[in-house]
């Protein structure tokens, strides 16, 4: 996860590639224009193929926590931040499908399959490969609303054009078809001085001067486009209680490029007993570092060590967080100056997680795993494999060694799913080698290992197509090659222990070393060979909505449910 802006001096070696054009001379739209549409045929969709299981894939969790410690200024604060997070979802909507979300749902008469498109943001599963769920409408681009319907890869590639691989901006073509960006500030100028206004209000509620402070950065990014003194003041924002990552954040929206950001937002409570326990751990991040089971010459990034590890109950997901399948652990920000010179903030949301090993990781064990192996599902090495997965972001390398800029440039729209392969395997490895020091002390390496394939049925039945699931299957078809579990007679997972920790060293050192060389073909092949669900993987996940287990879960959420 992020909140990034890379800053106009590193163009050459930052996160967002910014070449410089000459300005065209053509009258930028914004929030006045309508939005590009997506396209439909029919006033009123219906459910493709009838099909209704599609629709209880995804089950209810009231978002809440104690809030008996905050201040009346506080609570005041956090209905603040839901607001402005509201306009994160109608920004993220315009991004993800551009049409009018209400108009949009108000044409489909079924509640059950109108609720199922409120959870998608648009007419496509997200968790089923992004397909058309509703007649009407066409596949999804690659590119969403970032980009003309009709562009190509090659077409953007080789255009002169400003800001092609900006974070920040859309692409857009002229009457005479010729491409041109706007950006965000421009684009969504309405919204986001509504948003900056509610954020400076919000700031002059908080009783901590560096939370003040961020939000007070955070709202002038917003309509400056320029993020990263607000990533600054949010490594710097330690002992607030209340927390909020909001902006163009992540780039898996753009499957085209993997190169524009989407607009989110989550408001969060910090669970002080639970961050006191966990505020140890990244000072490791530095000696974990060198121990990476790669040659030297992948790891000779220092992270840095200024970065804090905290747990929070979510309040209110918005936008890209909230759609499709949710979030369960932040590591922010992006900015690769950011990371080398503070680290990142490692941010576990503790009551997402609860739900989702109750109601969902539990239950798949119990059809999956052997039962003796099942009592090694724990809560804490599901915690532990989710936090490590976020502390892990900050270990291997951010710069090629190859002369080919950032990982993130030279990977394009592959560095995200590699990205995220990287973070699963070396949080493994991470608790591993804690456990070895006696730094971790609930549990045992098999509760780790146990969990962790559990957790992978879990996440694949997200499908393959995001960047998550991606690297889900790379990591499952991986393990599978290196013998790392075996399956009985009666159709039951058992986690060989030993080559468990074989494969995870292995594929540590391929994708370190991927990274490292920045090597597109190889990881376009890697991904073309590993990054699919196979049949019979299939079968056990059909196993699994037989027996009615939720793939996800959606949230109840807001003022009212917090009695704000």
């Amino acid at each position: 996860m992020t909140l990034n802006k890379i800053s106009q001096a590193l163009v050459f070696c930052g996160a967002a590639f910014l070449s410089a054009c000459s300005e065209q001379a053509v009258t930028p739209k914004t929030d006045a224009a309508v939005a590009e549409k997506a396209p439909a045929t029919t006033d009123s969709p219906q459910l493709i193929n009838a099909n209704t299981d599609r629709l209880a894939i995804y089950t209810d969790f009231s978002l809440t926590t104690d809030l008996s410690h905050l201040s009346e200024n506080q609570k005041a604060m956090i209905a603040k931040l839901i607001d402005a997070s509201k306009i994160m979802d109608e920004l993220f909507w315009r991004q993800a499908f551009g049409e009018d979300k209400a108009s949009f749902l108000a044409k489909i008469n079924d509640p059950q399959v109108q609720k199922f498109a409120d959870i998608n943001y648009g007419p496509w599963d997200r968790l089923n490969g992004d397909q058309a769920f509703l007649s009407g409408y066409d596949e999804k681009a690659p590119g969403a609303q970032f980009y003309p319907a009709d562009i190509t890869k090659e077409e953007l590639n080789s255009a002169d054009v400003e800001d092609k691989n900006g974070l920040y901006s859309v692409v857009k073509r002229d009457e005479n078809g010729k491409l041109y960006t706007v950006s965000y500030s421009v684009e969504y100028a309405q919204a986001l001085e509504k948003t900056a206004n509610l954020l400076r209000e919000a700031s002059k509620l908080a009783d901590d001067k560096e939370f003040a402070n961020y939000l007070s950065l955070r709202a002038d990014a917003l309509l400056s486009d320029e993020y990263q003194a607000s990533d600054f003041a949010w490594m710097d924002m330690k002992n607030n209680p209340i927390d909020v990552v909001i902006g163009p954040i992540e780039t898996y929206e753009d499957q085209l490029f993997g190169s524009r950001a989407a607009f989110e937002s989550y408001v969060l409570v910090k669970d002080l007993a639970w961050s006191e326990r966990l505020a140890k751990f990244a000072a490791f991040l530095p000696e974990l570092q060198k121990g990476l089971p790669v040659d030297e010459k992948y790891k000779q990034e220092v992270p840095g060590s200024d970065a804090d590890l905290n747990a929070y109950d979510v309040v209110y997901y918005a936008g890209h967080s909230n759609a499709g399948s949710k979030t369960i652990a932040i590591n922010l920000p992006n900015d690769e100056q950011v990371q080398l010179e503070k680290g990142t903030r490692r941010l576990q949301l503790k009551n997402a997680m609860r739900a989702k090993f109750d109601k969902i990781l539990v239950p798949i064990a119990e059809q999956l795993i052997v039962p003796e192996q099942r009592k090694h599902i724990t809560f804490d090495a599901f915690f532990a494999n989710t936090m490590f997965h976020e502390v892990a972001h900050g270990l291997g390398i951010k710069n090629t060694l190859t002369g080919k800029g950032t990982v993130r440039q030279s990977l394009q729209e592959h560095a995200s799913a590699l990205e995220e392969g990287k973070a699963d395997i070396l949080g493994l490895y991470m608790v591993e080698q804690l456990l070895k020091k006696g730094e971790i002390t609930q549990g045992t390496l098999e509760d780790y290992y146990t969990t962790f394939m559990a957790g992978i049925f879990r996440s694949v039945r997200f499908g393959a197509s995001s960047a998550h699931g991606k690297a889900n299957m790379i990591r499952f078809n991986f393990f599978a090659e290196e013998g790392a579990f075996s399956k009985n007679e009666q159709g039951l997972y058992r986690v060989n222990m030993e080559k468990m920790g074989q494969a995870m060293a292995k594929l540590s050192n391929l994708i370190l070393t991927l990274q490292g060389d920045g090597d597109y073909q190889k990881v376009d092949q890697l991904i073309a060979t590993h990054g699919d669900i196979k049949a019979e993987l299939a079968k056990d996940l059909e196993k699994l909505s037989q027996a009615n287990i939720p793939v996800d879960v959606t949230f109840k959420q807001g003022k009212n449910v917090l009695g704000l």
